[in-house]
């Protein structure tokens, strides 16, 4: 399952992908991997603020069982931009065989282009953790308890 540390994951390019560089960390201590805008050589897609588009990367992936695959927001273009993966963090499960997607949003005020090769978020690859659900008529206390949205965060000001 894994080699040199990571965890060995089946690839296949898809006509439209081909050409493109493989999926890769840009550091040595980046947990995901950037995936890149599988366009034709000639086109951009241009997201409008407000607006949303489906981006495909080109390749489709084998998951390992008990392993998911998260797309994510690249911070830079989320930061510079306000473009972000809307479904933040998207999730592929381990028996998806489909093309690999990304849907942008833009948030910002300008329009974003998006051209081949544009490296337009990040997967990172995570071990799944499969609940047990149990009923219980009770649950235990605990010091938050019930407390919602904002309950841990309230300040007095003073």
């Amino acid at each position: 399952m894994t080699d040199g540390g990571g965890v060995s994951i089946g690839f296949r390019w898809l006509a439209h992908g081909e050409g493109l560089e493989l999926p890769a960390r840009q550091t040595a201590g980046a947990a995901g991997v950037d995936l890149a805008a599988a366009l034709p050589l000639d086109d951009e897609i241009t997201i409008a603020p407000g607006e949303r588009a489906l981006l495909p990367c080109g390749f489709a992936i084998a998951l390992p069982q008990g392993y998911e695959a998260q797309i994510r927001p690249r911070s830079g273009l989320a930061a510079k931009f306000g473009v972000t993966v809307l479904n933040s963090p998207g999730t592929i499960d381990c028996d998806y065989r489909g093309e690999i997607k990304v849907v942008l949003i833009n948030h910002g005020h300008d329009p974003f282009p998006v051209r081949r090769g544009d490296r337009i978020a990040q997967l990172v690859v995570a071990p799944v953790s499969l609940p047990q659900f149990r009923l219980e008529a009770e649950l235990d206390e605990t010091e938050r308890g019930i407390g919602g949205y904002g309950s841990t965060g309230h300040r007095t000001r003073g």
